[in-house]
């Protein structure tokens, strides 16, 4: 049996409503109804599928603390193989463990060719070890009590960035796929979901359903050497951008899966503005909540709340171990890593966006907790790790998936024992501590609705991966050359320069010299060393292609390639046995080639600059073409000149140095542009993304209400074609301004909320009226609206950025008066003249200039007033009526009820003639001015009754 909760499940209470609530409660059910009904009319009902939340509360009920507190940790382990005897395979059956990470420097993979192969095993072991351990009755590991295990599929999780080594897991077998920052570079997010995509196929076809990226982090000021440099993860600096690209390749990871991976964003809320590796020290950044909103936040806005469909939203978010100083605004304050400060965890899900998100089951993951970070964060000797504790903090702070990464505690073995002692102490203090069972709850909640999200069934089946499916990967070599070449950028020259210096491609005897900067990699500690790019990769793809097989352009005799650690060598002077091939060669050669990787400050990687900085005379005179393999920003100005061209390529996949071939024999273009600042060639993002000057924004007017007179119609003979009528427009027209698309210096659309200016001038006798209106981009595309006030000619121009960029000033002559949109106008400056004064920018500025206010259109009496005027002069001859009946006067009692009905619409019709006083009877009384006014006439016409009823008696004496 499964053991009995102590406490009755926090989903199942009902909570107190008061009738208000519950009024507005059964409104939006019955709202909800309506509109299911309304939709099931309109198309074939779908197939009716299990809400994930439904179901997982459902499940919820069955399990005993420990299958709970379990799911909570995903865990990492050592090796790759998951059998019975195994310690993965005890944190699976006895643990409950909800998932594991599998990592490159955990040994999770072999060796070439068979690493996808047997990655496909391991899977599938761990998979099973889960299906296994709920078939069979078994004492709890904590408890001792009898039970049968439910069935609940393990996430298992895995970082696969792109571009290999490091930031791949697994290095081979795969389809190569580019950085983030070469998606960035072809600012296409169309390519960006078909690199998701085709990732999101193929790591469901091994199995893995998590995927820990993509990274969200913003690249706003590049940091060249230092440890804690993003270089080519990031999609770049701009935050609309990297919003854009994150979107699409989560939503191409969702389709490629067929919705059977949940992605994971990272790194919230953004590395970014980090000044150290994250896994060593835990950094500080000075900055607010208010400031993280304006640049780190929006991508993570961009794939949660205000991503446009379902599938382009993370389904989870990784939260990094960063502090903030200044968070709430006081500089002098600093949080903890806010990973483990609830406070400011708090703050930041309390976000609109966020909040939403959330409501929807979004999913909170820790990062790594086992990182020499945290330990060091906890004590700065890192003498005490005390591995429960940390668990706990990072818990209640607000993540939902605890991330045991080599999680160690000081006195204990291994991680395994570490992980052990905690899902126990978990367990422990679930049975101990109301609240904490509480939130332990809601966790698992939405950890098991995300496990339903992707698997349904919970069926072994889904979640298995195909024994055979090692054949059916790594088989797309198209789709990083296609990315590689959009994305390729001339950094330096510029074009025009570049066809002067470099007319013709290598000539077929030319020597070419190739230095390639090369990183030692394995896939595992035990496996054979590799090159994260070739020595030979460049030379290769220049053979490939050019060679004596592909139009005999080159020989091979005429291409030497060396690595940026045998150019060292020459430098420093220190080749064994005295021999220098380098220094041998470089004096024959016409063209010298680099393919430059991340200058993370080791002597390797400096290999180029101290080749520009102190033996110039190596390359003099000769054609100097440098590839930056990764981010395009560690040459500075002084090194940018002395070679000959620089190009950006952001990566170093096999696929990305056919790219540089066929840049280098100018047989492509380089399209793209960088999506991060290179201060080396003084090229600023936020400049390039800014609107360029010397555009002409297109701009459109149409009118949103009917003009008051129609046009007149068409007196030509039916059938015959008539020209498109010139638009005319009336003073009270509401006019829908739009322009766009704004277009920024690398010709792409201009990031959304770049304000656009309209402005509005009518010229009239003897002055001119001007407007300005404020609206901001959406894709490119800026809309407002403008009520025209006056007649007169009507010119209307765009402008945004500075020096701005400007539209053609579109002119239309304004005849005639629409009533009723003058009427809406004077609702909307009365509305708008209630608000507050104290906001930013109004909406309509005018400018300083004086000019006349614009003569307002006379108040007339309409069909409503009419109404009224006779309702109260009836009234009122029914009140003259009534005292004439009480003083038993009949006859005058009928006199004087018609003198007052027709004094009183005598005035009415005055006031409908228009004549003199009537409007300002009007503009300062409204409808209580017609009827006090009537009255006024009324009363007249009684007195008028009451003298003739004198005169008529002063008649009678006198007879």
């Amino acid at each position: 049996m499964k053991h009995e909760m102590k406490e009755q499940n926090p989903h199942k209470r009902k909570p107190r409503m008061g009738s208000t609530a519950w009024r507005g409660f059964v409104a939006a059910a019955l709202l909800a109804a309506n509109f299911l009904a309304a939709t099931s009319v309109s198309r074939a009902a779908p197939l009716e599928q299990a809400d994930p939340t439904n179901q997982a509360l459902a499940l919820l009920d069955t399990l005993t603390p420990e299958e709970r507190v379990g799911q909570l940790f995903l865990v990492t382990f050592r090796g790759a193989t998951a059998g019975q005897e195994s310690q993965i395979y005890d944190l699976i059956a006895n643990y409950h463990i909800g998932g594991v990470v599998l990592r490159r420097d955990m040994d999770n993979f072999v060796e070439a060719p068979n690493t996808v192969a047997k990655a496909i095993e391991l899977i599938a072991d761990l998979q099973g070890a889960e299906s296994a351990s709920a078939e069979t009755r078994r004492p709890d590991a904590t408890s001792g009590e009898s039970y049968t295990p439910t069935y609940i599929p393990l996430f298992i999780a895995m970082a696969q960035e792109g571009d290999g080594y490091p930031t791949d897991q697994i290095l081979s077998g795969l389809s190569p796929l580019p950085s983030a920052m070469a998606l960035g570079a072809a600012w296409d997010p169309d390519l960006a979901r078909q690199a998701g995509e085709l990732l999101g196929t193929e790591l469901s076809a091994l199995g893995i359903n998590m995927l820990l990226g993509p990274s969200l982090d913003v690249l706003e000021s590049p940091r060249p050497r230092s440890a804690g440099d993003l270089a080519a993860r990031s999609f770049g600096g701009d935050p609309f951008w990297v919003g854009q690209m994150g979107q699409a390749f989560i939503q191409g990871v969702h389709a490629g899966s067929q919705d059977q991976v949940a992605v994971v964003a990272k790194h919230l809320p953004g590395h970014g503005g980090s000044d150290r590796p994250v896994d060593e020290e835990v950094p500080t950044v000075r900055k607010s909540l208010s400031q993280l909103t304006q640049i780190e936040l929006p991508p993570f806005f961009a794939v949660t709340g205000d991503a446009p469909t379902p599938e382009a939203t993370a389904d989870a978010m990784l939260l990094a171990h960063i502090r903030y100083q200044g968070f709430q605004g006081n500089i002098r304050a600093t949080t903890r890593p806010i990973s483990f400060d609830s406070q400011a965890f708090g703050q930041l899900m309390a976000l609109p966006q966020f909040a939403a998100w959330r409501a929807n089951g979004g999913v909170i993951v820790s990062d790594s907790l086992g990182t020499r970070a945290i330990r060091r964060n906890y004590d700065p000797a890192e003498q005490v790790f005390n591995s429960p504790l940390v668990a706990r903090d990072a818990f209640l702070a607000g993540n939902d998936i605890l991330y045991l990464g080599n999680f160690i505690a000081n006195n204990d073995p291994d991680a395994y024992t570490s992980i052990q002692r905690t899902v126990a102490f978990f367990a422990q203090k679930y049975r101990e501590d109301q609240a904490f069972s509480e939130r332990v709850d809601q966790a698992v909640t939405r950890i098991l609705a995300l496990k339903f999200k992707i698997a349904p069934d919970f069926s072994l089946n889904e979640v298995a991966p195909d024994a055979g499916a090692a054949e059916d990967v790594g088989q797309n070599e198209s789709l990083i050359f296609e990315i590689g070449r959009q994305a390729a950028t001339l950094l330096s020259p510029s074009r025009e320069e570049l066809a002067n210096l470099l007319p013709d491609p290598p000539g077929q005897f030319e020597q070419i010299v190739f230095f390639t900067d090369v990183t030692s990699m394995q896939q595992c500690s035990q496996c054979s060393a590799g090159s994260s790019i070739r020595q030979d990769a460049l030379a290769d793809a220049v053979l490939d292609l050019y060679g004596p097989n592909a139009g005999n352009q080159i020989t091979a005799a005429n291409l030497i390639s060396f690595s940026f650690t045998e150019l060292v060598r020459t430098l420093d002077g220190v080749w064994p046995d005295g021999e220098d091939p380098v220094s041998a060669n470089l004096p024959r050669a016409e063209w010298v080639i680099f393919a430059l990787g991340k200058d993370d400050g080791s002597p390797d990687s400096a290999g180029l600059r101290r080749l520009l900085s102190e033996r110039p005379d190596l390359i003099q005179d000769k054609k100097v073409i440098v590839f930056a393999m990764n981010a395009p920003y560690f040459l500075d100005a002084t090194d940018i000149t002395r070679i000959t061209a620089y190009y950006g390529l952001y990566s170093q996949q096999q696929g990305i140095s056919e790219v540089a071939a066929r840049l280098l024999y100018q047989e492509i273009n380089a399209p793209g542009y960088s999506p991060v600042s290179v201060e080396g060639i003084g090229y600023e993002l936020i400049q390039a993304t800014s609107p360029d000057e010397t555009q002409a924004i297109p701009v459109s007017v149409q009118r949103l209400l009917p003009a008051a007179t129609a046009t007149p119609e068409s007196t030509a003979e039916a059938g015959t074609p008539e020209p498109t009528p010139v638009p005319t427009y009336q003073a009270g027209d509401l006019l829908s301004l739009q322009a766009g698309p704004v277009m920024d210096h690398n010709g792409h659309t201009v990031p959304d909320s770049t304000p656009v200016t309209f402005g509005i001038s009518i010229a009239m006798e003897g002055t001119t009226l001007t407007r300005q209106i404020g609206a901001t981009t959406r894709m490119g595309m800026a809309l407002a609206s403008y009520s025209i006030e006056e007649e007169g000619t009507l010119e209307i121009v765009a402008t945004s950025g500075e020096p701005a960029a400007s539209s053609a000033a579109l002119r239309f002559e304004v005849i005639g008066i629409n009533p009723e949109g003058l009427a809406l106008q004077a609702t909307q400056t009365a509305q708008a003249q209630a608000l507050s004064t104290a906001a930013a920018q109004p909406l309509v500025t005018p400018t300083a200039e004086p000019v006349e206010a614009p003569p307002q259109e006379p108040l007339r009496v309409g069909l409503v007033d009419w109404f009224l005027i006779t309702l109260v002069s009836v009234a009122a001859g029914a009140f003259a009526y009534q005292v004439g009946t009480n003083l038993r006067r009949m006859r005058w009692a009928v006199r004087w009820g018609l003198t007052t009905f027709i004094g009183g619409l005598l005035v009415g019709s005055y006031l409908a003639l228009d004549l003199p006083g009537s409007h300002e009877i009007l503009s300062f009384g409204g409808e209580w001015g017609v009827v006090l006014t009537v009255l006024a006439g009324a009363g007249l016409g009684w007195l008028a009754g009451w003298l003739w009823r004198g005169s008529t008696k002063a008649k009678q004496k006198g007879g």
